[in-house]
């Protein structure tokens, strides 16, 4: 199992490199600010949906703020917190990227199953997910 997580995200991670260039991460992240009806979200919010510690994900949004891709700003209602953006460059960038992302999706993983498999493979996917969500190695350090 771990040779199949391994391989699917490297060759996700080749791909997006070689027709994007952006890493995995980088097209997660434009990815989710683009659900968010705004295309905004807190820093620490993002940081969890990218797996990623405040620090990686600061370093993260300071590339894609070189590349005008995202915007970091104060929040409106809390200045406590910042808040980053994805801007009409990045959304059009995530929309160019798309295409082939979803294709080299599609052709190593969803292509082999029936509908029926699909089910079953998001149903063991999602058991799995909850399992790592409850555990204590994704909890913080105390």
């Amino acid at each position: 199992m771990a040779s199949v997580m391994h391989k699917v995200s490297w060759a996700l991670e080749c791909q997006l490199e070689r027709d994007s260039d952006l890493s995995f991460v980088e097209y997660h992240a434009l990815a989710r600010l683009s659900e968010e009806r705004d295309r905004s979200l807190r820093m620490s919010e993002l940081a969890v949906l990218t797996n990623s510690s405040l620090s990686r994900l600061s370093h993260l949004v300071t590339r894609l703020e070189k590349w005008g891709l995202v915007r970091r700003e104060r929040g409106r209602s809390d200045g406590r917190f910042t808040i980053a953006t994805l801007t009409k460059a990045g959304y059009a960038k995530l929309v160019a990227s798309a295409p082939a992302h979803v294709a080299a999706v599609r052709q190593l993983v969803i292509d082999e199953f029936s509908p029926t498999e699909l089910d079953q493979l998001r149903e063991y996917c999602e058991r799995i997910v909850a399992r790592v969500d409850a555990s204590a190695w994704t909890q913080p350090l105390k």
